[in-house]
């Protein structure tokens, strides 16, 4: 298991950016799924910190990565604010759109770029959330 901890600054998502991208093309991702996984790892790490920590940049984000078979696993841990994934809709794109809305689109995003997203949340413990990536052979 690969680890990286980071503080709750998006100064530091580069450096995540580089240590997922770095794992997931050694473990044999192309590079449009490598693009994709990273993504959706910056996603979840941008809503931790602006949502969880509310930008306070003194804050831990524990990542850990673990692969197995052809499975490519990234949990990222958080003692912020819980939330109740299931309160969050999918957006309606044309709604949205018509509306010059800005953000909303995250979870939607995780989940539409990963094969499978989970939460598991322990309120006033710590919130995690699990993206899961298949590589295909």
């Amino acid at each position: 298991m690969k680890e990286l901890t980071i503080k709750s600054k998006t100064a530091y998502l580069n450096k995540v950016r580089k240590f997922v991208s770095s794992e997931a093309r050694k473990f044999g991702f192309s590079d449009e799924e490598v693009n994709k996984i990273t993504l959706a790892v910056d996603e979840a790490c941008t809503n931790i910190i602006k949502h969880a920590y509310r930008y306070a940049g003194d804050h831990p984000i524990y990542l850990k990565l673990n692969t197995q078979n052809n499975s490519f696993e990234i949990m990222i841990e958080d003692h912020g604010m819980p939330f109740e994934p299931e309160s969050i809709k999918m957006p309606d794109m044309k709604e949205h759109i018509k509306s010059y809305k800005r953000g909303g689109f995250g979870m939607y995003m995780m989940k539409s770029l990963m094969d499978k997203v989970e939460y598991k949340i322990h309120p006033g413990v710590k919130n995690k959330v699990i993206l899961t990536k298949y590589l295909r052979t």
